[in-house]
């Protein structure tokens, strides 16, 4: 994760979350500094109150988009062994040899469902022409 954490996409999410969270508590402070002088009202306070959930909130969503990012990192490989033959790997069919057959065209006993629905298009199309 720390990888992830220090990329260069990353960094700048840092550096923009962080940002927008010194502003709300930039903002928060203003507000009960304006509630406070002889032109604030309760809405400065509201707004006071306001600034920082907005600065949690972007705290919350910052870590939780980098922890489902992270979660979606594969896996780190696995050190090799220091010395042995190694194992026979079976990945599945190679590249290099000859590909399977094609699969057979489906027929009406097969999919029903599937030739009354073409059934359905072929007719809107022959009523628009």
């Amino acid at each position: 994760m720390l990888r992830l954490a220090l990329s260069p996409r990353w960094l700048v999410w840092h550096a923009l979350t962080l940002g927008a969270m010194v502003t709300c508590g930039w903002l928060a402070v203003w507000q009960w500094q304006r509630a406070g002088s002889a032109l604030g009202s309760a809405l400065n306070v509201g707004y006071g109150l306001q600034w920082p959930v907005f600065a949690i909130f972007f705290g919350v969503m910052w870590w939780r988009f980098l922890s489902l990012e992270a979660r979606d990192l594969p896996a780190e490989p696995e050190p090799a062994p220091a010395a042995g033959p190694e194992p026979a790997v079976d990945d599945g069919p190679s590249p290099f040899t000859a590909r399977p057959a094609a699969a057979p065209a489906l027929t009406v006993d097969e999919n029903p469902q599937l030739v009354a629905y073409n059934r359905m298009l072929r007719e809107l199309a022959e009523r628009e022409n």
